[in-house]
């Protein structure tokens, strides 16, 4: 792999270990190079964001690196704090909430299955959101990642257990679930975006 594209690869692991970070022993490993090797491309990184307009820069915390914003900008990223966020979820989002609900744990191609098309992207968001969570895997080939529901959850739709989901009436098939549950989700995303 030639040096351009290593670097490439560090940068994209450095900002897929988040606030984590990573160290140089870290990075040896999974690129399977030599700690200087892995040195030299933090310096080039290093380099690359301290020569040019970008918005990015390597910060070194005792034996870590992380990606982090430039102190310049800061005024910036205050506004978009102080910046209202539109919390409305998407469609996408609300039926593959509902479904996790009612069905945990349950895997992504169970979702899918149940849907009827991909489930990647609206899974994202809601782990991003910090509503659903990994908790385990089922047993079996490839063992897939079992979603549930967070006490965030909980907290973001005002209920203190699982136990208080509007029961769905019995012999609904999958479609049924689904569309009823929706309602549920939607009603509470609606007061949400209503009150902020």
């Amino acid at each position: 792999m030639r040096i351009t594209e290593l670097k490439a690869v560090v940068e994209g692991l450095l900002f897929a270990s988040g606030d984590e970070g990573m160290t140089i022993k870290q990075l040896s490993r999974i690129l399977e190079a030599n700690d200087s090797t892995v040195e030299h491309l933090l310096d080039e990184l290093k380099y690359d964001y301290e020569h040019t307009e970008r918005g990015i820069m390597i910060m070194q915390s005792h034996h870590v690196f992380h990606l982090t914003t430039k102190p310049e900008h800061s005024s910036y990223f205050k506004k978009l704090l102080e910046t209202p966020q539109t919390t409305r979820m998407s469609q996408a989002a609300l039926e593959t909430l509902a479904i996790i609900a009612y069905q945990q744990p349950i895997t992504r191609t169970e979702i899918e299955d149940i849907r009827g098309v991909k489930s990647d992207r609206p899974v994202q968001t809601l782990v991003s959101r910090s509503l659903i969570e990994e908790i385990g895997r089922r047993e079996g080939a490839g063992r897939p990642i079992l979603f549930g529901t967070t006490r965030e959850f909980l907290t973001y739709f005002g209920l203190t257990s699982l136990e208080e989901l509007p029961p769905l009436p019995e012999n609904m098939d999958k479609d049924d679930i689904e569309q009823e549950a929706d309602l549920f989700f939607e009603k509470f995303n609606q007061i949400d975006s209503d009150i902020k």
